[in-house]
């Protein structure tokens, strides 16, 4: 009963003409940088985030969610009918996809495609409904020496699930946790600012975001190869056999069960999940010899777990303030922004948002359906507009938005020189996800670390001798072994390098 009363709290909150808006903005912005390669969720989030100062916290988080869970639905368009996979989690969607595609079987993949992420979707929102309230009850037993041992096991556990090398991404987290050193630190003493004033408050959370992922983007984009093309003519029938069916929904369920996993995992999230569904499709599979030629299943299940994970991933975020992406890292600088305090206390003093920002990715699995099956014509003539014309404008876009925030040019000055460092990073293999999570986690990691060696005199058995940090740390002690296993070593590189 009790969930029932949440989600009526939450469609009464969603279902106001606002709020409807900026979750049909989302959904739009979200199919369309899904659809044009060369923009992710992260990017588009990071550029879109000083326009939030202006909405109500509700519809800002509204809308950015939209964004992530419909770059989804979008990426599996173009994947599909050009094999030009517009998100990395759709990547896998373009193996037997565009085969299907070039059997004539368009219609059918794409219809496969939206109902799998459709129903995988709403499961995840179901899965997140459920398990928000008992994880709450659990998350308000936390203090401060909880919180340092789960934001440890945060950035372990982001470090090695994130994809590449393991060794980068160590380094990419370390400096991140440099650069959110940057500033004052809680005693007042200034920390690697340089005498620079407008470093004594740290580096902001919009200019680092924006530099390192969308201009970064951006300048990676603007050297690649624009040519694409198509070899469906023409979309016939989008239904499916009943033959197809049999092979689809089992192989969506299986997909939104791994993606449900995946999402709640640090460092994994959407593009992990859909590999491994992909993975497993293949391996139990009676007919692997279809897999790469056309299976339905190929597309089944990694568009179902691409899509779960897009929802489990809040479930970390809105229950402990824990990120358990780059996108998610976003969502928590939002809340920051518009002074949530991310964590258990967000259900309790503000029900209306909680609640309503999970019922809104219902209506926006809805409207997504609508935005994607009925309109594919007009998202592949997208594909036309040359990236070149809309580089200089987004560029523009950006460095408005990052003026406005504090109205300060040296904020500008940072996001140029952030944008060159992304780029770099792109170029020497390294995931810059890692350092947005040490960037974000290193700051709360320390300060809950101080609390609680004040609360306990100084004494470090704290964190041993309470139950929770204990099986955090244990936890995080057990990845960090994992490492030196050589079988562990082999799955990460085949699972997270290769692909």
């Amino acid at each position: 009963m009790e969930l029932l009363h949440n989600l009526e709290t939450g469609f009464v909150a969603a279902l106001t003409l606002q709020n409807l808006l900026y979750c049909f903005v989302g959904c739009f912005l979200g199919t369309l940088i899904g659809v044009l390669p060369g923009l992710g969720p992260v990017a588009t989030i990071a550029m879109l985030l000083p326009v939030t100062y202006t909405l109500p916290p509700t519809a800002a988080l509204i809308m950015l969610a939209g964004i992530y869970y419909g770059a989804q639905y979008g990426g599996s368009t173009t994947a599909i009918l050009i094999n030009l996979p517009g998100e990395s989690s759709s990547v896998v969607t373009a193996i037997d996809g565009y085969q299907m595609a070039r059997n004539g079987r368009a219609g059918v993949a794409l219809f496969t495609a939206g109902a799998g992420s459709f129903v995988a979707g709403c499961i995840g929102v179901l899965i997140l409904a459920g398990f928000a309230v008992p994880l709450v009850d659990v998350a308000f037993e936390f203090g401060p020496t909880e919180y340092a041992a789960l934001m440890t096991l945060g950035l372990v556990g982001a470090t090695i699930l994130s994809s590449g090398s393991l060794l980068k991404a160590i380094g990419m987290v370390i400096i991140g946790l440099l650069l959110g050193l940057v500033g004052t630190d809680t005693n007042g003493a200034p920390r690697y600012s340089f005498g620079i004033d407008e470093l004594s408050d740290g580096i902001g959370f919009v200019a680092i975001a924006m530099g390192v992922f969308g201009v970064a983007e951006i300048i990676g984009n603007v050297e690649k190869d624009e040519s694409r093309s198509s070899s469906v003519s023409k979309i016939t029938s989008m239904w499916p056999t009943r033959a197809d069916i049999g092979r689809m929904v089992p192989a969506v369920l299986r997909g939104t069960a791994i993606g449900a996993f995946f999402g709640i995992l640090p460092g994994a999230g959407a593009a992990v999940a859909s590999f491994s569904s992909y993975a497993m499709e293949k391996k139990i599979s009676s007919r692997p010899e279809e897999f790469g030629k056309g299976a339905i299943e190929g597309v089944a299940g990694p568009e179902a777990a691409n899509n779960a994970a897009a929802q489990t991933a809040f479930i970390p975020l809105l229950t402990l303030g824990l990120p358990a992406s780059a996108t998610m890292a976003m969502m928590l600088g939002a809340m920051t922004i518009h002074d949530i305090q991310p964590g258990p206390q967000v259900m309790a003093s503000d029900p209306a948002l909680f609640w309503g920002l999970i019922v809104s990715m219902w209506i926006g699995n809805l409207i997504l359906i609508v935005l994607n099956l009925p309109m594919i014509g007009m998202w592949v003539k997208l594909l036309a507009v040359p990236y070149r014309a809309l580089y200089p404008a987004i560029l523009v876009f950006c460095s408005i938005g990052v003026y406005t925030v504090s109205n300060s040019d040296f904020d500008i000055y940072l996001v140029c020189l952030f944008g060159a460092v992304g780029y770099l990073f792109s170029k020497l293999n390294c995931e810059p996800a890692p350092l947005l999570l040490g960037f974000v986690l290193g700051p709360l990691m320390e300060e809950n670390f101080r609390r609680a060696l004040l609360l306990s005199d100084g004494d470090f058995s704290v964190f041993l001798t309470r139950p929770i940090p204990l099986v955090l740390l244990v936890i995080t002690g057990a990845l960090l072994a994992s490492i030196l296993l050589p079988a562990f070593r082999r799955t990460r590189e085949k699972a997270f390098v290769e692909n």
